[in-house]
């Protein structure tokens, strides 16, 4: 399948976006480290039936910034992937979110509900629905040891407060193969991207809460979606919080938090069973 690549000027920063297929337009929008590399798999799954386009977050891989890293807002990305929307789509489009990436489609989707015809937040880390004292200090923990520290001990920190099995799997990607040139160089990235992650994302994305009345009231369909592998996780358990507040309840789909990279097929298959009915 070929794979167009663009750029989009935002403010504040320049987006790499990638356009495959042919349909109706369905956005993907990645978490943490990942850019739009690591949706390859479950975009080739999807190309034939849907134009999909992935891309990098700004401040990640091939997006820079237009100056110096500083602390990330929700709202600033789900206005860049409203923007992308402008770009690539005719009308209201599809969007798959995961970690991070859900909860920008949820924010998409309470303040652009024009834009949105349907939603599928994976897993979206909202820790101030789980518990919000235990979870001010653990930011305030992770900020003083990048600050003290840097970010490896950051993150050390991070990944203790968790307390995840498994997330998202790049070694799957390679099928245990010898990494390609193409999949080194994707990794590099994700490890450059660790830094601006824990630093400027995780603090700020860590204490947002979505505006629930908006998602009650969005003309977009909102579907919730937790791992069958990361039962009792925060972000799995935030899940079914946020969908209880909704008056729903939260699909399982396979694999953990990362289930979207080696189980591609059977993730493809449940987003087109929601999407071609929506």
């Amino acid at each position: 399948m070929n794979t167009t690549v663009r750029t989009l000027d935002v403010p504040g920063a320049t987006l790499h976006y990638e356009v495959r297929g042919e349909g109706p337009a369905l956005l993907l929008i990645c978490g943490g480290i990942y850019d739009a590399a690591g949706y390859a798999g479950l975009a080739e799954q999807l190309a034939d039936r849907y134009t999909v386009v992935t891309y990098d977050r700004r401040g990640n891989s091939r997006s820079p910034l237009a100056g110096p890293p500083e602390p990330q807002r929700i709202d600033v990305h789900a206005d860049d992937a409203s923007r992308l929307l402008a770009e690539v789509a005719d009308g209201p489009a599809f969007v798959f979110g995961n970690s991070s990436g859900a909860q920008i489609g949820l924010d998409l989707a309470a303040r652009y509900p024009e834009r949105v015809r349907a939603l599928i937040a994976h897993e979206p880390p909202l820790l101030r629905m789980l518990d919000a004292g235990y979870w001010e200090k653990a930011l305030t923990e992770v900020e003083r040891a990048f600050r003290e520290d840097g970010a490896g001990a950051a993150m050390g920190t991070f990944g203790a407060a968790m307390g995840m099995s498994g997330g998202e799997d790049t070694d799957s990607e390679a099928g245990g193969s010898e990494p390609t040139p193409e999949m080194r160089e994707m990794l590099a990235r994700f490890e450059r991207n660790t830094g601006f992650f824990v630093g400027y994302e995780v603090p700020y994305f860590g204490r947002w809460m979505p505006d629930v009345d908006a998602l009650r009231g969005s003309s977009a369909r909102i579907v919730l979606a937790a791992g069958e592998g990361s039962v009792g996780e925060p972000p799995h358990e935030a899940a079914h919080a946020l969908a209880e507040r909704l008056g729903t309840k939260a699909d399982t789909y396979p694999g953990d938090h990362g289930g979207f990279g080696p189980a591609a097929d059977a993730f493809a298959t449940r987003l087109d069973e929601v999407f071609s009915t929506s």
